[in-house]
């Protein structure tokens, strides 16, 4: 019988639990976390394109009223998904963003995502939770 190897070969990185770079996945886990913030969220859009969730509240959004103030969208692009969310452009202070979703986060506020695991759906999930709770602090939901 063979013996155990010692330890493990330098080259080969353990994987993340259940890491996903498939992009229907990946967008339907997204659609699936907006859905779930419904209510008080409303879906305003939802296709193969994309999805849009927003407030049901008429508010103010700058000069004009709107149907619901805008929350978060995704976008299907050839090589990721593109999570628009407005929360941590207007209140970042709210968010501690782990090293992978800060690798994820191009500008303020979109996240271009190739790839999910455990955690950074874990984290998604509770940045949305954070932000239902301070638009609703905010009287936009």
């Amino acid at each position: 019988r063979a013996a155990e190897p010692k330890c493990r070969p330098t080259n080969v990185l353990p994987t993340k639990m259940n890491e996903t770079k498939d992009l229907i996945e990946i967008q339907d886990f997204l659609h699936t976390i907006l859905r779930e913030a419904c209510p008080p969220l409303q879906i305003r859009k939802e296709g193969e394109a994309g999805i849009e969730a927003a407030g049901t509240k008429e508010v103010m959004q700058g000069k004009q009223k709107v149907d619901g103030h805008y929350f978060a969208s995704t976008v299907k692009k050839p090589k990721d998904i593109r999570f628009y969310f407005f929360a941590i452009y207007t209140d970042p202070q709210l968010f501690s963003l782990s090293e992978d979703l800060k690798k994820m986060l191009k500008g303020k506020s979109c996240f271009h995502i190739k790839m999910l695991n455990d955690d950074i759906k874990e984290e998604l999930r509770n940045m949305v939770s954070i932000a239902v709770k301070r638009f609703r602090e905010k009287d936009l939901i």
